[in-house]
């Protein structure tokens, strides 16, 4: 009788701890990076373990505890937003050609994932749908837009589909057009803007700072041009510093030392 007790006891302790653990993983969900540092986003998904911009790559992002995970969207010939990085088809799938050149249909029967590796055959060109009905609310979702003036109506497309999907919790949109970023905060503005900075606009004048803050919530900067003087005038501006992209434990050691607010890495691990 006494064991019977004992084991009830742990069953019922075992139990608690399960309902804490969800809570916390729901709790997770809706509020990326509850403790205390940067933002930790998986840049193409865990791009550097896994075939970067696929749902293996993502899932493998979420699974090591990354807050985000960042992916690119263009757009196919039939107007559907996809995910992939590149306008050209030829490093990650076994077809060569342009993206806007191909339906949707003929994308998702290409091979996405053997160029990584083998074994990663099976993972294909996904839409932005797809990855927002499997991964909204499980975990942060950084969209950059590539080069947007490729596809006019980008980011009309994108405001649509956001809508569709209806939870906007943990969405954050960035793109180095800046025209195309502030087309994306005048048709969703309750959703969180980030500009990515090229070394060639590098440093930005006050002006253009000040403009950019108009709008944005973050100005994301190539890590190697990141210094405190440069934190301290975006967080002047109250606003925000994520820093790409980061690929080795020294070079996070060294941004969370500068104090920047999100490290954008191929390896969230």
């Amino acid at each position: 009788m006494a064991g019977r007790k004992i084991s009830l006891v742990w069953l019922k302790a075992g139990l608690l701890l399960l309902l804490l653990c969800s809570s916390a993983l729901i709790l997770s969900a809706y509020i990326p990076n509850p403790a205390k540092g940067p933002l930790i986003v998986a840049h193409r998904g865990a791009s550097g373990l896994a075939p970067e911009n696929t749902m293996a790559s993502f899932e493998l992002a979420e699974l090591l505890g990354a807050d985000y995970i960042e992916l690119d969207v263009r757009m196919s010939k039939d107007g559907e937003l996809v995910v992939i990085h590149d306008a050209k088809l030829d490093r990650t799938t076994n077809v060569s050609g342009f993206v806007h050149h191909f339906a949707l249909k003929e994308l998702q029967r290409m091979d996405a994932g053997s160029f990584y590796d083998p074994g990663y055959s099976k993972e294909t060109i996904s839409t932005l749908g797809e990855v927002l009905d499997r991964f909204g609310g499980r975990i942060g979702i950084l969209i950059e837009t590539k080069e947007p003036y490729l596809y006019p109506g980008l980011e009309q497309k994108l405001a649509e589909e956001l809508k569709r999907h209806g939870r906007l919790e943990g969405l954050m949109l960035q793109s180095f057009d800046f025209d195309s970023t502030r087309r994306m905060h005048e048709l969703m503005p309750d959703i969180p803007i980030g500009v990515l900075i090229h070394k060639d606009k590098h440093p930005l004048s006050d002006e253009t700072l000040d403009e950019l803050a108009s709008y944005a919530d973050y100005i994301n900067y190539n890590f190697e041009l990141i210094d405190k003087k440069l934190i301290a005038r975006i967080h002047a501006r109250d606003r925000k510093v994520m820093a790409w992209t980061i690929r080795s434990e020294k070079d996070e050691r060294w941004m969370k030392k500068l104090g920047v607010d999100g490290i954008i890495t191929d390896y969230p691990a």
